[in-house]
């Protein structure tokens, strides 16, 4: 049974930074394409970040060198390093697993599994 737990999401100040886990259990990670995505109230969901299964990463713009995704296999757990966290990347942060063998995008159209979503605010 494919699993995926997402931890770390919270309330944190302008300026500050959070590191989103997403625990995977019930398959190996090390054979999947990893990805990031967020949905804000009232808009939809966009890609944040993903990465392929021989590093190759992409970013949205929006979180371009502040955001840095990244994989432990050993562990079988994604992470989303935020620093700089602004207003606007408030939202609900889901992790996606793409389907094997597939190169990974930012629009989400080849993800397997998703995580349940954690919320992440950013408010003084």
């Amino acid at each position: 049974q494919v699993q995926l737990v997402e931890s770390g999401g919270g309330l944190v100040q302008p300026g500050g930074s959070l590191r989103l886990s997403c625990a995977a259990s019930g398959f190996t990670l090390d054979y999947y394409a990893i990805g990031w995505f967020r949905q804000a109230p009232g808009k939809e969901r966009e890609g944040v970040s993903c990465k392929s299964i021989i590093g190759r990463t992409y970013y949205a713009d929006s979180v371009k060198g502040r955001f840095t995704i990244s994989r432990d296999n050993a562990k079988n757990t994604v992470y989303l390093q935020m620093n700089g966290l602004k207003p606007e990347d408030t939202a609900v942060y889901y992790c996606a697993i793409f389907y094997r063998g597939v190169e990974p995008d930012l629009n989400g159209d080849y993800v397997g599994y998703w995580g349940q979503g954690t919320q992440v605010t950013v408010s003084s």
